[in-house]
This record gives C-alpha cells, sequence and structure tokens, in this order.
C-alpha cells in the first residue's frame, strides 16, 4: 500500500518559474518574453483591468441594483386561526411553532390577525394590536 510521504508528482507536471532578464542563453533574455516597443513591453504597460478594446464593458452593460437590502430577516406573519393547533392553556414562542412545524426554522415571527382563535393561549411573541385584543378576549393573554 502507498503511503503519502512516498506521493510523487508525475514527471512534468511541476514547471520551473518563468525567469527573465538573465541573458541570451536563456531564451528569455533581451526583451525578456516582451517582445519589442509597444505598451505591452512597457513597465506598467497594458490596458486597465475591464477595458475591453473599446466596447462597451460587461459591467456597464448590467443594470445597477437599486433599493436597499436589509441585513435583518424580515418576520413571518402567523394568523391566529394556525395557533388553534396548540392545547388549551400552552405557552406559544418561537421553538414550539418549529417544533409543531407551524414555521419552517427559527426565525422573527409576528402573530397577525382579528380573528379565528378558539384557544385560551399564552403568547410570548409580538402581535398585533387586533391580534392582541383577539387573544385576550379569547381568554389568553399576551407577553
Amino acid at each position: 500500500m502507498i503511503k503519502l510521504h512516498q506521493l510523487k508528482p508525475y514527471r512534468g507536471a511541476r514547471k520551473r518559474r518563468k525567469v527573465v532578464g538573465r541573458g541570451l542563453g536563456t531564451g528569455h533574455g533581451t526583451y525578456s518574453g516582451r517582445g519589442a516597443k509597444g505598451q505591452n513591453a512597457r513597465t506598467g504597460g497594458g490596458v486597465r483591468p475591464g477595458f475591453e478594446g473599446g466596447r462597451q464593458p460587461l459591467i456597464r452593460q448590467v443594470p445597477k441594483l437599486r433599493g436597499f437590502k436589509s441585513p435583518h430577516a424580515k418576520a413571518t406573519a402567523i394568523t391566529l386561526s394556525r395557533l388553534n393547533k396548540f392545547n388549551d392553556g400552552d405557552v406559544v414562542t418561537v421553538q414550539k411553532l418549529v417544533e409543531m412545524q407551524i414555521i419552517p426554522k427559527t426565525a422573527p415571527v409576528k402573530v397577525l390577525g382579528t380573528a379565528g382563535l378558539k384557544k385560551k393561549l399564552e403568547v410570548h411573541l409580538p402581535a398585533s394590536a387586533s391580534a392582541k385584543t383577539a387573544i385576550e378576549k379569547a381568554g389568553g393573554k399576551v407577553i
């Protein structure tokens, strides 16, 4: 069985670094592989990055990304009727919502709605004013 310390690269797989300007015998003397004269023969030569020979560059063809992208996750809206999955007297939290597969993952949640709740629950989530009154009307409370 071959071991890691016995591994060697294939012959010709590793190339020697190009050394320029070291005389004619090296093959990279005189002009050092840059050819003769012109923009690319000079130091700092060549066109600027992104220059595409005079045509409209790709970066200017692509439309700009407008507006504002918030780094904060957007709150998932939960209607009151979806809280009927819980039993009377249960405490509703984000973790419980994930466990009962009402929301996909732990994320900001807000309870919305005006009607549809038939259970007495203790809700530990942000709720709209109308949802808050509906929960309290059903006999529960919002914390």
